[in-house]
């Protein structure tokens, strides 16, 4: 069955920014007739709690997905899998370079800034086994493309640097870019819908799922929820989480009413272009065509979702 996917870190609650990023995968998976799944992606970072929390939110505001919430440290075995296949393919090679290693390292002319040099491409066997006493070793793609070009739904053709981008780091840890791309093959996800702030690693994503052999996905970006600063919206920004908002609360000397569930969905709708209530009506009205293209600056999360406010 074709799906499309949610899949949060369980670092923390979610903020509504994430909501409303949720929000639209549901609603293009729904409103194209695929399941949507949830996954939980713990490999790197988990918080006790944080996951039962979120899954909390995404059903208060009226989010429903199919089957068993999938997390990753349960499929470890698939990891392992598909790195076998790329080291078999002698498509790996060990890295021993710190992060100022690779800062301070000279690059090409013309090498996409911030990609990765090469230096560890080439070492001998004897270079790799005297590195080694001193440093563990992460694992890179020996990538043999300088760039990549995904279509997405909202962004259209979208080319992006495709280097030799690490695939297992030396702690033993699975990286995001290798991750993301065996979960949604394992998971068989052909949709896939987030922020806008990881287009730019999707045609990494892109190359190394051809070279796995897998189908690549249908891509949709969606725009971010920024704050008065035009920065990425984050919880110092004040009461942006279900939790925050559910209680009575004083900024800048107003009192603003608790938020419920339903005003905060009605509102991420409304910042949409969709019809407020229960998600079934947005689903009949949902076009993406006609999303907004730009991010939602949300000024004062306060007054933006008080249902009303008391001087």
């Amino acid at each position: 069955m074709p799906a499309g996917r949610f899949a949060p870190s369980p670092s923390g609650e979610l903020h509504v920014g994430n909501l409303r990023t949720a929000l639209l995968a549901w609603l293009f998976a729904r409103s194209t007739g695929r399941e949507f799944l949830l996954r939980v992606e713990d490999l790197d970072r988990a918080r006790a709690g944080a996951e039962a929390e979120q899954l909390r939110d995404l059903a208060a505001i009226g989010l429903d997905w199919d089957g068993d919430v999938v997390r990753q440290t349960d499929r470890l075995a698939g990891f392992d899998a598909a790195f076998g296949r790329l080291s078999d393919a002698g498509l790996l090679y060990e890295c021993f370079c710190s992060r100022r290693d690779i800062a301070e390292a000279p690059r090409a002319p013309h090498a996409a800034p911030g990609s990765y040099p090469g230096t560890c491409r080439a070492l001998s066997e004897a270079e790799r086994a005297d590195r080694r006493r001193t440093r563990p070793a992460a694992w890179r793609l020996r990538a043999e493309a300088e760039e990549f070009t995904v279509t997405d739904a909202l962004a259209g053709a979208y080319t992006g640097v495709v280097d030799d981008f690490v695939i297992r780091r030396n702690d033993g840890t699975f990286a995001y870019n290798f991750a993301v791309v065996v979960d949604d093959a394992l998971q068989g996800v052909d949709q896939v819908v987030r922020g806008d702030d990881l287009l730019p690693s999707t045609p990494r994503q892109a190359y190394l799922a051809g070279l796995l052999g897998v189908p690549l996905p249908e891509y949709a970006h969606v725009p971010l929820v920024l704050n008065a600063a035009g920065q990425r919206l984050a919880k110092r920004d004040g009461a942006v989480t279900l939790a925050d908002l559910s209680a009575p609360r004083t900024v800048d000397a107003v009192e603003y009413d608790a938020v419920t569930a339903a005003r905060v969905r009605d509102v991420l709708l409304a910042s949409l272009g969709l019809p407020q209530g229960p998600l079934a009506q947005a689903v009949d009205a949902f076009d993406p065509a006609a999303l907004p293209r730009e991010p939602w600056v949300l000024d004062s999360p306060s007054a933006t979702f008080a249902s009303a406010r008391t001087r």
